[in-house]
């Protein structure tokens, strides 16, 4: 006799076998128990979650010759054949490869003529957002008035891609992913029925692995026993099959980036990789030792959210002390961006490298979260009585740096006759400085206001706040330095609404020529 898949072998065959599915199953019975049975239906989920299993389920429970609690008897001669699938009444169609308008013609063509036995005609359409546009409506007037003993169920793992024209004639069921606990225990029930010896935390990483999907859970079951056939599946085993590594490498790992040690992380990837390991499954393991971490961090309950041993959780605990919260979000995003690129990257092994150098480089990134790792690190040195040399400002990440101003050599004040001379020659003052600062500039009045003070005064803000800038007055200041060899101070000033310049200032327009100034700029 051939070899059954697991997956196939304990496929359910009733309501009551179905896992982490409570809310449709309940639904469905209810619905049958009171004769209140839709014509479409729409269920949708993940792969391996049961969406196929509960329709074929369905379909034999609307046309069981005696259901038992609004499901199946499967002792009747109906519920044999559906079982068996040489029953007529219940059909099953991949929408992947019959996505046509003529696949849907045919449907169409066949609903007209009612069973010959049972009570339904059930259409099970897989798969069915593969449809094409033409498909879909030539679905949608049977769709929408079937004949009363036609059944429509709709399965689809990308509910978005329907169009709502189908969504709204459809009861719709949304397939959750099964919990850890729901596909470990399903597991181990399994192994009991077959008599097989396995660890339950071997059976454990195999639930978490599934994510979700109680198919991909018996075939990773299977795979592993296939293994190890006549042998106790360990935990070792199923993390040697499926290419995984244990959390202690975690842990050494994470203290190795703790240290800044790049070379230790490098030596201990290439141990995984040596052992046959897979780097992808690495990565999401890691990131998920992570996260666990963070949670110990940030939540004195964590332990009821975590699902491990208590030795581990110490060891975790310990650990959470080692590094900060902001440090830890740090790590888990470097990860979750490796995580994306790794997927479709041919060299994977460059790629995890360059992450862990970032992990323990956090100088090669300039977000708060590398600048917050970064000062915790000095922190620790400082505190561990480590020498922090500073780094040289041209290696400041690239950053750029302000021209120093030049030294200037230290002149005599000037008196009220050399400032007369400033407003003298200011012409040349102003060639000394920018074309927007001339701009400006050239729409005040000057007055020596006595000692070495000159005021330039503004009626309106906007040259008023371009010209009062303390580096532009600096500059201002130099200028005219440079024009009478003393040192000048300078007051830039704001007429208030209704003052007016009084008669000794001077216009500056008059003691400049700006459109040749102008012109030479351009």
């Amino acid at each position: 006799m051939s070899y059954t898949a697991l997956y196939r072998k304990f496929r359910p065959g009733e309501f009551g076998e179905v896992k982490g599915q409570d809310h449709i199953v309940t639904t469905l019975k209810n619905q049958i128990k009171a004769e209140r049975i839709g014509h479409a239906y729409l269920f949708c989920g993940t792969r391996g979650t049961g969406k196929t299993t509960i329709a074929k389920i369905l379909a034999k429970a609307v046309n069981c010759e005696s259901p038992v609690d609004g499901g199946p008897c499967n002792q009747c001669a109906m519920c044999k054949a559906i079982s068996a699938g040489a029953s007529m009444n219940v059909v099953e169609i991949d929408a992947a490869s019959n996505n046509g308008v003529d696949n849907i013609r045919e449907i169409r063509d066949e609903v007209q003529y009612s069973p010959t036995e049972g009570k339904y005609r059930v259409y099970i359409i897989d798969e069915v957002h593969m449809l094409s546009i033409g498909a879909f409506n030539a679905l949608l007037k049977t769709l929408e008035e079937p004949p009363s003993y036609v059944m429509f169920i709709l399965a689809t793992t990308e509910a978005h891609k329907i169009p709502v024209t189908i969504l709204s004639r459809c009861q719709r069921y949304d397939f959750k992913r099964i919990t850890v606990e729901t596909i470990t225990d399903r597991l181990k029930e399994l192994t009991e029925r077959e008599s097989i010896e396995v660890e339950e935390k071997a059976l454990k990483y195999i639930a978490k692995v599934a994510d979700g999907a109680m198919r991909d859970a018996l075939s990773l079951l299977d795979q592993c026993i296939s293994f190890y056939m006549g042998q106790k599946l360990t935990y070792e085993n199923v993390l040697e099959v499926l290419g995984a590594v244990d959390t202690e490498v975690f842990s050494q790992m994470l203290r190795l980036i703790i240290d800044g040690d790049t070379l230790g992380c490098v030596n201990k990837l290439d141990e995984i990789i040596l052992l046959g390991r897979d780097l992808a499954q690495f990565v999401t393991d890691f990131t998920w030792y992570l996260r666990n971490l963070m949670l110990v961090k940030s939540s004195d309950t964590a332990e009821e959210m975590l699902d491990m041993s208590a030795e581990r959780l110490a060891a975790l605990k310990e650990e959470a002390k080692m590094v900060e919260l902001e440090t830890l979000m740090r790590y888990i995003r470097v990860m979750s961006e490796l995580g994306n690129q790794i997927r479709y990257a041919t060299g994977k092994r460059v790629l995890v490298e360059v992450a862990f150098i970032k992990l323990t480089k956090p100088a090669m990134e300039n977000d708060l979260g590398s600048l917050v790792n970064r000062i915790s690190d000095l922190e620790k040195k400082v505190k561990d009585g480590v020498p922090v040399k500073m780094m040289p400002e041209a290696a400041t990440n690239g950053a750029a740096r302000e021209p120093e101003r030049p030294v200037r050599k230290v002149l005599e004040p000037a008196v009220t006759e050399e400032i007369q001379q400033a407003v003298n020659n200011w012409d040349k003052v102003v060639m000394k400085l920018g074309p927007l600062v001339r701009a400006s500039i050239s729409e005040g009045k000057l007055t020596a206001t006595g000692d070495n003070r000159l005021s330039i005064v503004f009626t309106e803000g906007v040259n008023f706040g371009a010209i009062s800038r303390p580096d532009t007055v600096a500059d201002i200041e130099n200028a005219i330095s440079d024009v009478i060899g003393k040192s000048v101070k300078l007051d830039v000033k704001l007429l208030e609404s209704g003052q007016h310049f009084e008669d000794h200032f001077v216009e500056i327009r008059k003691k400049i020529n700006i459109d040749n100034i102008e012109e030479e700029d351009f």
